[in-house]
């Protein structure tokens, strides 16, 4: 048998922003959850699932941020998306019906498709009674995936130039990893990538994670350079492991031009049925403002990047298909040649890192979860050159690594900062960095509150890391939905100025606290304390 040679290190980065409303019965942002879950997270997990039933060897890492955590837990998000589900039941048998008589028969074997992944949706929601944390922390203490932890609200590190603040968001992630995963995390996914030398390094060593990952460029530019480049680990001076991002394998999937996702007979996201059919038909499924949205189903493929939306051409489940099985003998091709001749060149086992947004694999790459299944299985059985691995493993089984100092980097556009710095959003750092400032200020003044007041802190605490989530900053960027990006920022800035001048001035509104309990509920067992000046020496 050939001698392995290396490993290929699959990341999926989980993450959306905290988006709950229990003011209103019918939200259109929560769509973003509940596509998430039907389209990414359930697919994945059935499929890890069903990987592990058969005894297949495998190693995936996989991010899960705490603000996605928090809404899997949410038993009112778990409400809403039960019935969502099977209001998409009700429409899929509909569409068999509606599609049976077609003359082209690819839109009644893509209806089929629909009712059978929904059925199979639904089959696994109710095994879990809506808590997939308990699916996917099963298949961690199993030893299939590891689960790594995120900034607490994805905020963009580099940014928060307080302390306490930075270490906020770290400390809360990892306490809400610990109660919702039963042990402390090894690894993090700092939002975005971002880093910046200095202090996040200290903070997560006092923390005990182990390792991160880092845009190829954060590695490449560190000093001194990196022996082994993207293709092993590094520590930073603190001790933190640091994995690089390979290239290749991220244009191989990632990219737009070349990219596998772009391929002909894969499915065209942008045409919907909420588009296409009769309204008449549709309205029952659309959301209380009657406007035409996206539903779910969708029955066209790609047939090319030029052809329009109105053109485009019946997808054809099968064809797709085996289009992926082709993609996925096709990356593990790329994978044997690539490691063999790494292994010449560095005399070790190389690690290439895969590192993508878990979204891409089923949300936007509709055949992402079977692509990924059958890659899994092709390494598995196919090839003896390299086997999937996480980082904990590497790191057993390569102790002793060089010592650099990454660069700063991230994986945005251009590799920098730029993306949540720029004319758009550049206004809400005063806001935020003034209410860290006021956070300290007040932690300090009650480092030990009781009742009522440690209420209104814990709460101003929340209110002040769910306005640092970075992902507000990167909407008004790309300009897709900037008035709700707006609107959260600036909310969670003014529930917080008004809690600080309740507790400054000892007059705090229980209806008013009360209501924001109830609204923004995530980090139940949040710690406010952590940003009293006297507790802070890292």
């Amino acid at each position: 048998m050939p001698k392995l040679k290396g490993y290929w290190c699959p990341v999926l980065h989980a993450h959306l922003p905290f988006v709950r409303h229990p003011e209103y019965q019918d939200f259109l942002e929560e769509d973003w959850f509940y596509e998430g879950l039907t389209e990414t997270y359930i697919p994945l997990l059935s499929i890890f699932e069903k990987l592990a039933e058969d005894g297949i060897h495998f190693r995936l890492t996989m991010t899960i941020s705490p603000t996605l955590a928090a809404m899997l837990s949410d038993p009112l998000l778990q409400s809403r998306y039960r019935n969502r589900l099977y209001k998409l039941l009700e429409l899929s048998s509909k569409e068999i019906a509606r599609t049976r008589g077609l003359a082209q028969k690819e839109f009644y074997q893509t209806a089929i498709l629909w009712k059978d992944i929904i059925s199979n949706t639904i089959r696994l929601w109710e095994k879990y009674r809506g808590n997939l944390l308990e699916g996917f922390r099963r298949l961690q203490d199993e030893g299939f995936i590891e689960i790594i932890t995120c900034g607490a609200t994805h905020g963009f590190l580099p940014f928060i130039i307080h302390p306490e603040a930075l270490e906020a968001q770290i400390k809360f992630a990892v306490d809400d990893y610990t109660l919702k995963f039963r042990r402390p995390p090894r690894g993090i996914w700092l939002p975005e990538c971002a880093y910046q030398p200095g202090e996040i390094d200290k903070i997560l060593k006092k923390y005990g994670i182990k390792f991160f990952f880092l845009e190829a460029h954060g590695l490449l530019f560190g000093r001194p350079a990196p022996r082994y480049g993207v293709f092993a680990p590094v520590y930073t001076p603190d001790g933190i492991a640091c994995f690089g991002r390979d290239q290749e394998t991220a244009h191989q999937v990632w990219s737009a031009d070349v990219g596998y996702p772009g391929d002909h007979e894969y499915r065209e996201f942008y045409r919907d049925v909420g588009y296409d059919l009769d309204y008449d038909y549709i309205r029952p499924y659309l959301h209380e403002d009657g406007v035409r949205r996206n539903v779910g189903l969708k029955y066209y493929r790609i047939t090319s990047r030029k052809t329009p939306l109105d053109a485009k051409k019946p997808y054809n489940p099968e064809r797709a298909r085996e289009r992926a099985r082709t993609h996925a003998g096709n990356f593990m091709f790329n994978r044997e040649k690539q490691i063999e001749y790494l292994h010449s060149l560095i005399g070790r086992k190389p690690i290439v890192v895969s590192p993508f947004d878990a979204e891409l694999f089923g949300h936007w790459w509709f055949e992402g979860p079977v692509f990924l299944d059958f890659l899994l299985r092709k390494i598995n059985s196919e090839q003896n050159t390299f086997r999937t691995i996480t980082p904990t493993e590497y790191l057993n089984e390569y102790p002793h690594n060089q010592i650099i100092q990454p660069a700063a980097s991230s994986w945005g556009d251009k590799g920098y900062y730029e993306v949540w710095l720029n004319g758009s959003n550049d206004w809400i750092y005063r806001h935020l960095h003034k209410a860290a400032e006021r956070m300290i200020e007040i932690s300090s003044r009650y480092p030990a509150a009781r009742g009522i007041t440690k209420r209104a802190l814990n709460q101003m605490a929340r209110e002040l890391v769910l306005a640092q989530s970075s992902d507000w900053a990167f909407i008004m960027t790309t300009g897709t939905m900037v008035e709700y990006a707006r609107k959260r920022t600036t909310d969670h800035i003014l529930r917080f100025t008004r809690l600080y001048n309740d507790v400054k001035s000892r007059s705090i509104d229980t209806g008013f606290l009360e209501d924001l309990e109830k609204k923004d509920n995530i980090f139940p067992a949040i710690d406010y304390s952590i940003y009293a000046r006297r507790q802070n020496s890292i």
